[in-house]
């Protein structure tokens, strides 16, 4: 595999552990200093209306996770996976946001200010939304934004509930969840994961029902898409057109059920390792990809 290939196939895998017109205005933190250090928390705060003094990888986020946008007063401090101790230690933070297991020891930078965890998949269960929906009330009450975390779920709960009656009378065809990562393969979305539960409340089969994994993820060959029948398709970018075009169009991919069929659509970037957000970006690319009158 060449090695820009290599790269993007491994930055992929290693992404597994996270403002397009979104109900709510993030402003920022006037009683807090707040920096995030990986997406899902990042995600979380923003869902509570607040904007970071400082956030991991920001090339990375505006690649692979998009929305809500960062204004550019938000300052970059380095990978999620190295932060820059000694930048953040300068900015004097008053809270410190990491996701559980992804990232440096907490211990490194508990030192400079209080950090609060989260995680991805709360004991394992393969429940990510019900996750996101326990961490957002956990840094609501810390934070004391208890009522913005409360509207922003009720409104999240709504938007479920529509799409599942839009959805009602839809022919029962599975769904296949994808993202191309390089010529040769892509990422499928499982059992696990946040979109399998968002599938769930809206009343979706999710077409992929082979292996999976703890983040709701796997990466195949390209060629085992073939083994999947009568089923819609819908594949999200992150930056990366120019590999989607080479893929789409091979003679493999043209002969692909779903692309034979007229039922592969490309949508734009959604995060599959987000909370909410992601959650209700989804929702929408749903019920926009799938056209139900």
């Amino acid at each position: 595999m060449p090695d820009i290939m290599r790269r993007r196939f491994l930055t992929a895998l290693a992404l597994s552990p996270l403002l397009a017109q979104f109900p709510f205005a993030a402003r920022a933190a006037t009683e807090q200093r707040i920096i995030a250090l990986e997406w899902l928390p990042l995600e979380l705060l923003m869902a509570l209306g607040v904007m970071p003094a400082g956030a991991a990888e920001l090339y990375g986020y505006r690649q692979w996770v998009g929305e809500p946008q960062l204004p550019e007063s938000v300052v970059d401090v380095g990978l999620r996976t190295e932060p820059n101790l000694e930048l953040i230690t300068q900015m004097k933070p008053s809270l410190i946001l990491y996701s559980q297991g992804y990232g440096p020891d907490p211990a490194r930078f508990m030192r400079i200010a209080p950090g609060l965890g989260f995680t991805f998949n709360e004991g394992g269960t393969g429940k990510p939304l019900t996750s996101a929906r326990h961490s957002l009330m956990k840094l609501a009450t810390h934070i004391d934004r208890v009522p913005q975390a409360v509207a922003h779920l009720a409104d999240l709960d709504n938007q479920l509930q529509r799409l599942k009656t839009k959805l009602a009378n839809r022919p029962k065809r599975p769904l296949l969840l994808m993202s191309i990562l390089d010529p040769r393969h892509v990422i499928v979305f499982s059992a696990n994961g946040l979109f399998q539960e968002v599938l769930d409340n809206v009343g979706l089969e999710n077409a992929w029902k082979a292996e999976t994994t703890f983040w709701g993820s796997v990466v195949i060959g390209i060629e085992r898409l073939a083994e999947l029948g009568d089923v819609d398709a819908i594949g999200f970018e992150h930056g990366n057109q120019n590999i989607v075009d080479q893929v789409t169009a091979t003679a493999l991919w043209q002969s692909l059920p779903f692309v034979r069929s007229g039922r592969f659509k490309q949508m734009p970037r959604v995060w599959f390792y987000g909370a909410t957000l992601s959650a209700m970006q989804l929702i929408g690319s749903l019920d926009h990809a799938l056209e139900v009158k």
